[in-house]
């Protein structure tokens, strides 16, 4: 081996002990940047006063379709006027229907489905209501579901180790440069 073909070796040699670690930051950084913005839906509504659902049913279709992530913040019955789109308990279920009427004086909301033919059976009790749809992303409630179950938070917390990991290898190569 001659000495010019030894150092055209070595400057590959370091280039690629550049590449590798920068690859490794790079790989560590955006698999942290994609757990925190999965998460990010879901938390900073709450930290402006909402409350986030999925949305299991068909009865809003097509304003707000079934998967569809519905950001509910809190309201005065006395508020909610024809046309407003509230979240209220009914029994274990919690249900989104648009307001056909607000009787103020029997504290209660005649409701209906967008995709139903006709007003629901029972009125909405102020008492029940939740609240009041802000906005709603489709699809996202699917999402959602899935990074607030278990797995999903597993498979979270695994992507952001990976991430910190890959962050440190790329620490320990370029610490090794230093020397």
């Amino acid at each position: 081996m001659t000495a010019e073909s030894s150092h055209l070796e070595g400057g590959s040699g370091k280039k690629s002990r550049k590449i590798f670690p920068a690859f490794c930051r790079f790989a560590g950084t955006f698999l942290l940047i994609i757990v925190i913005a999965a998460f990010l839906p879901l938390t900073v509504p709450g930290l402006m006063g909402y409350k986030v659902y999925e949305v299991v049913s068909g009865s809003m279709a097509p304003e707000i379709p079934v998967g569809s992530a519905i950001y509910v913040k809190g309201a005065e019955p006395e508020d909610i006027r024809k046309n407003d789109i509230i979240v209220f308990q009914k029994n274990e279920s919690v249900i989104t229907h648009r307001v056909v009427e607000n009787h103020q004086e029997e504290k209660e909301f005649v409701t209906k489905g967008d995709a139903n033919r006709g007003e629901d059976m029972m009125p909405v009790t102020y008492y029940s209501l939740i609240g009041k749809v802000g906005f709603h992303i489709p699809f996202l409630g699917k999402a959602m579901t899935l990074l607030t179950s278990t797995v999903g938070k597993i498979y979270a917390a695994v992507l952001a180790i990976f991430g910190v990991l890959l962050r440190l290898l790329a620490g320990v190569f370029e610490g090794g440069e230093k020397e």
